[in-house]
């Protein structure tokens, strides 16, 4: 769908590690949650407005393809992109590298928008949408 690709760079901390010092496998994904909200960031959306408003992201779908080890202290490169763009939900395509351009981990991870009051879906508000759409 968006040609668009975001990455932000992520270093490996030993929090992130296991006792082997590789990352801990559901640490992959607070990587690529910190990879779409600075892509908002970014754009100039902070989710805190968006919550102001009434306004939030949750993940619905995570479908997760771990190809080979990250390690404590490496640079990786986490990338994100759209695939799919519906009224009130997206799906993102989300991979990443270490420093040496290998692929650590793949995502597709779908994020509805919601009402907090009503904790039901809503449409995507639109400055998010022609945001993520145009770029950076």
């Amino acid at each position: 769908m968006s040609e668009t690709v975001f990455t932000f760079p992520v270093r490996v901390y030993y929090e992130d590690t296991d006792a082997g010092g590789i990352v801990y496998y559901a640490n992959y994904l607070k990587f690529f949650e910190r990879a779409r909200t600075e892509w908002l960031r970014a754009l100039g959306i902070e989710q805190d407005f968006l919550l102001s408003k009434n306004v939030a992201f949750v993940v619905t779908q995570v479908l997760m393809d771990n190809k080979k080890a990250a390690k404590f202290n490496e640079l990786l490169t986490v990338s994100s992109q759209i695939s799919t763009l519906k009224r009130a939900s997206m799906v993102f395509q989300q991979t990443i590298h270490n420093s040496a351009g290998e692929l650590n981990c793949t995502a597709q991870i779908t994020v509805a928008c919601i009402s907090l009051q009503e904790m039901k879906a809503r449409a995507i508000p639109a400055e998010v949408t022609e945001g993520l759409l145009r770029g950076r």
